[in-house]
């Protein structure tokens, strides 16, 4: 699923050659992101640090499963 659907962005030509269409940012990205945002506010550690992207995804995969029950 696409954070930011949009049917009319621009084509692109992928690794592959192919023409693929740009339609937005994953969603799943896009909590993680959000969710490390966040996190930083409060701390920044070194080591702290070094676990948050596993921290971040784990939270935008709880924030999807939440979206669909």
């Amino acid at each position: 699923m696409k954070a930011f659907p949009n049917k009319n962005a621009p084509y692109y030509i992928n690794e592959d050659g192919a023409s693929a269409h740009q339609s937005g940012m994953d969603l799943r990205d896009y909590f993680a992101a959000k969710a490390m945002q966040a996190m930083l506010v409060n701390r920044n550690e070194a080591s702290y640090l070094q676990s948050m992207p596993k921290i971040c995804y784990q939270w935008a995969d709880a924030m999807i499963k939440a979206r669909t029950e």
